[in-house]
């Protein structure tokens, strides 16, 4: 397969909708700084999530040494390597740490009890160890990524086995890594947003959805990947059929994670976890919760159960854009509750900044595609994979 040369029209239209986006939103900042900082994280967690997930699941492949995917590897590569933007587009949070985090706040809108129960966790939430910690784990993420795309690539050229062992090593030996500034990540990004609640399966929680996201990504970016020197030309209805049911069993683990953490919270009714759950599941939020457990479980659980529909393409499709759309508004509703407890309101800044970082991501792993083969042709499994039949 050629090297792929097109895609500039779709990658200056997405870096066009990335920059309105981002433009807008910075607009955001200045009319109102704090939910606009609040809609760019959840845009931030959202698009951020499924590209670190997208780094476990390559490193998953490796470690088990898949080849019915390998055809499929290329793509989730890229999508891995748009990790370095993320770094770049952390820095508005940085910025405006002070307004995204009680625990920064000189003295906390929380009463004096509460005060008490937050001075332990000082060493943990303080701004230099959270920033260093943050730098650790883009760090990680980009070293890990950036490795295995390039030793991929130069496979492409060389045809050396060496590289495919390479690859197996990093892969399996970097996933742990890679998954625990993963879940930590969550801890100070988001958990923390509100710093007296604590759950030992947040991290989990964070990982699954964001894991149904980038395997939607995935499989959105294979169906429509059609035409000269694209490899969607190359998956075969095995393939896709595969793919429906890592939707369907991340779909489900997904659910297990949400109900591991209900159930948890709820059986030992401690009164510094349930106030996260009363704000999202009562009043104004409850019908977002109910909406998401039907919208990532349920629905797709029914679905995904059919074969034919996890081989026909258009209803792959179909499917992959919503679970994407319901991992927005899980996301959504992970973050916004912190800022808006009393009303569901999509607020303009949510849109903008959801499309500028979005738009900004879209454009990048484009870019960083544009010049190579979509496929790993150098990969000694490659025509094991072009045949696979389940």
């Amino acid at each position: 397969m050629e090297r792929f040369t097109g895609g500039r029209t779709p990658m200056l239209a997405a870096a066009a909708v990335g920059g309105v986006g981002l433009a807008v939103t910075g607009v955001g900042f200045v009319v109102d700084t704090k939910r606009a900082l609040f809609s760019y994280l959840f845009a931030f967690a959202y698009w951020a999530g499924m590209a670190v997930a997208s780094l476990v699941l390559l490193g998953i492949w490796h470690a088990s040494k898949a080849r019915w995917p390998v055809v499929l590897r290329r793509m989730l590569e890229t999508m891995a390597a748009s990790l370095p933007l993320f770094a770049v587009l952390f820095i508005p949070i940085l910025a405006g740490v002070g307004q995204l985090y009680l625990w920064m706040e000189p003295h906390p809108p929380l009463v004096e009890k509460d005060l008490a129960k937050l001075d332990h966790k000082r060493p943990f939430l303080n701004l230099p160890f959270w920033v260093v910690r943050s730098a650790v784990y883009f760090a990680v993420w980009i070293c890990v990524g950036e490795l295995l795309l390039r030793w991929s690539r130069r496979q492409d050229e060389s045809g050396e086995l060496k590289l495919t062992k390479w690859q197996w090593w990093l892969g399996a030996g970097a996933l742990p890594v890679v998954a625990l500034a993963m879940s930590f990540a969550s801890l100070d990004w988001l958990m923390s947003l509100e710093p007296l609640f604590v759950s030992t399966v947040y991290g989990l929680y964070w990982f699954s959805g964001a894991f149904v996201g980038a395997l939607a990504m995935l499989t959105l970016a294979t169906t429509l990947a059609r035409g000269p020197n694209l490899y969607g030309e190359l998956v075969n209805d095995s393939h896709r059929a595969s793919l429906g049911k890592f939707l369907f069993a991340f779909s489900v683990f997904w659910a297990y994670m949400a109900y591991s953490q209900f159930f948890l919270i709820w059986i030992a009714d401690l009164p510094h976890e349930i106030p996260w759950y009363v704000l999202r599941a009562r009043g104004p939020w409850e019908p977002v919760a109910l909406f998401i457990v039907n919208a990532r479980f349920v629905f797709p659980f029914l679905v995904l159960l059919s074969r034919p529909f996890k081989q026909h393409r258009r209803t792959l499709t179909a499917m992959a854009v919503w679970l994407l759309l319901a991992h927005g508004v899980d996301t959504w509703w992970l973050v916004v509750p912190v800022v808006s407890p009393d009303a569901v309101r999509v607020h303009w800044a949510d849109v903008t900044a959801f499309l500028g970082v979005g738009g900004a991501a879209v454009a990048f792993t484009l870019w960083r595609l544009r010049g190579h083969a979509t496929v790993p042709v150098g990969d000694p499994y490659l025509h094991e994979s072009l045949g696979y039949d389940e």
